[in-house]
């Protein structure tokens, strides 16, 4: 990958896909991204509510904090009724001219596309894979996670998208920029450090409930600890469980099956026990291949597990050390021509990137594991 792959992408809305989950369905990678809360709360004023999937057991009456700022994903349009609205709206961005003038982005430093080699993808030696690959997660240091304590993410990442200013539309990327997140077993209690987020270098809380008074469940997209130990660790019953309620989202069910066992593995802590089921039922999702080589956001070359969404021609990888099968991230690569916004997406094109640093579980809120001990 080229040094471009300094950039990052604001941050992904769980509920507020939701929310917006019949309009949203033509993304073209079938992630679901919404940004910073002040945009989006411009854009829920003016959009109809609709109810909520019958996992949350909710209803949208009144415009609601999402439940988590959860890890960004890449995509190319937001929803047709929101680009309907008077705040421009751009290619994983929401940019509001503040004085009229200008446009106002994420807070992180724009340049050119991010591009890298388009690596040769297989069928052959995915379960080979995969079996290796739960082995060395089931192998690898996994302790509990206790109430008061706090899993800790800490991650970089990058994206490109499509930028319009003045109606004029181009490719360009955010930069690359350090992301840390705590939060309680329970989900309720929670932080986070993203200047593409927060107003401050200091961070905001996640911590429920929410202004509103609301304190919305877990559920598959946006998942907690405890949620997590709950979920069978049959692959056949795990996999059935993801399909039916990720039932309409994303562009084919067998890619929402895909994204949704990888967002599990980036910004989430599953248990020990789960892992092995999570990449044994990834295994029986029909189009997974291996790419031999793929690059994360912190330059790491590793292995990757991935599955090309015919619709978008944009190929989600799954990023493991070569020798030692660790997670190490994720990316989204272009790999066929794709016009977007009157935009051509080459082949090539990193839309997303994202690389884990740091995944622990500490004893306090905002403590890092070099504080721990």
């Amino acid at each position: 990958m080229n040094a471009n792959t300094s950039r990052q992408h604001p941050a992904e809305w769980d509920q507020e896909a939701q929310l917006l989950s019949q309009t949203a369905r033509d993304l073209p990678t079938g992630r679901h991204q919404f940004h910073k809360e002040r945009l989006m709360a411009q854009i829920h004023e003016q959009v109809q509510r609709e109810e909520r999937t019958a996992t949350t057991g909710m209803t949208a009456a009144a415009p609601q904090k999402a439940r988590r700022f959860r890890l960004p994903r890449p995509a190319i349009t937001l929803p047709a009724m929101a680009a309907a609205l008077s705040a421009v709206v751009i290619a994983g961005v929401v940019t509001v001219g503040g004085d009229g003038s200008g446009v106002r982005d994420s807070g992180v430093a724009t340049g050119p596309a991010l591009t890298t080699d388009v690596g040769t993808a297989s069928a052959k030696g995915v379960p080979q894979l995969l079996d290796q690959i739960s082995l060395a997660a089931a192998e690898g240091d996994h302790p509990t996670v206790k109430p008061g304590q706090y899993i800790y993410i800490e991650s970089v990442l990058a994206d490109t998208f499509v930028k319009t200013v003045d109606d004029k539309s181009s490719l360009a990327s955010h930069e690359l920029h350090r992301r840390q997140i705590w939060e309680s077993p329970d989900g309720v209690k929670g932080w986070l450090i993203d200047p593409a987020v927060n107003e401050g270098p200091e961070g905001e809380t996640l911590s429920l409930p929410d202004e509103q008074g609301n304190t919305p469940k877990a559920h598959l997209g946006s998942p907690s600890y405890d949620y997590l130990t709950k979920l069978t660790t049959d692959p056949d019953a795990l996999l059935a469980k993801i399909y039916k309620e990720t039932k309409g989202q994303g562009n084919t069910p067998d890619q929402q099956a895909f994204t949704t066992i990888g967002d599990l593995l980036a910004e989430s802590y599953p248990p020990a026990e789960l892992y092995p089921a999570l990449f044994e039922a990834a295994a029986k999702i029909p189009g997974v291949v291996v790419v031999d080589d793929a690059v994360d956001a912190a330059g790491r070359h590793g292995v990757a597990v991935a599955r090309l969404d015919e619709t978008s021609g944009q190929r989600e990888e799954w990023i493991f050390d070569k020798k030692t099968h660790v997670y190490l991230g994720a990316r989204n690569v272009q790999v066929r021509q794709l016009k977007e916004e009157g935009v051509l997406v080459k082949p090539g094109t990193v839309n997303f990137t994202m690389a884990i640093k740091n995944r622990a579980v500490v004893d306090g809120m905002k403590q890092t594991p070099s504080q721990a001990g």
